[in-house]
């Protein structure tokens, strides 16, 4: 047993030697090769991020108008409640500022959201109308001469 462990042990070695000859015999930049290497600025699109799409766009769009309505009515609830709770408790002053900064906090709220998703649905939009226009018309195609051949 303990010579068949020696020698499949030795072969393994063997074999790891003879694989690993061609990649220590011979240098990977030979000093002939040095000078004539070019380089080429090929561009990489590893770490190219692919954008979404028009209708995941003007979707998200909307998702956005949405939280912004639902924050906003939040801020109007809470302002609303606590207004209450200072009425009851015979705090007018109080009340009003609570009412103001609920209100405030609602259309703040509601502003922002209903800037960013109208900016979203707007690029969205002009997303599918670019692709639409580019689809009647023809142009900006992979493959321009087939392209001026139909118009």
């Amino acid at each position: 047993m303990k010579i068949k462990a020696k020698f499949a042990i030795f072969v393994a070695l063997c074999i790891l030697l003879f694989l690993s000859l061609p990649v220590v015999a011979r240098p990977a930049n030979s000093p002939q090769d040095q000078g004539t290497t070019q380089t080429q600025s090929v561009p990489q699109r590893e770490n190219h991020k692919a954008e979404p799409g028009a209708g995941k766009e003007v979707g998200k769009g909307g998702e956005d108008v949405g939280k912004g309505a639902g924050k906003g009515a939040e801020s109007l609830g809470k302002g609303t409640a606590g207004a209450a709770g200072n009425l009851v408790t015979l705090h007018p002053g109080h009340a009003a500022g609570d009412l103001g900064k609920g209100a405030a906090g609602a259309g703040k709220d509601v502003g922002v959201g209903t800037g960013k998703g109208a900016a979203k649905i707007g690029k969205g939009s002009a997303k599918g109308v670019g692709k639409l226009g580019k689809k009647i018309f023809g142009r900006g195609g992979k493959n321009k001469k087939n392209s001026d051949m139909e118009n």
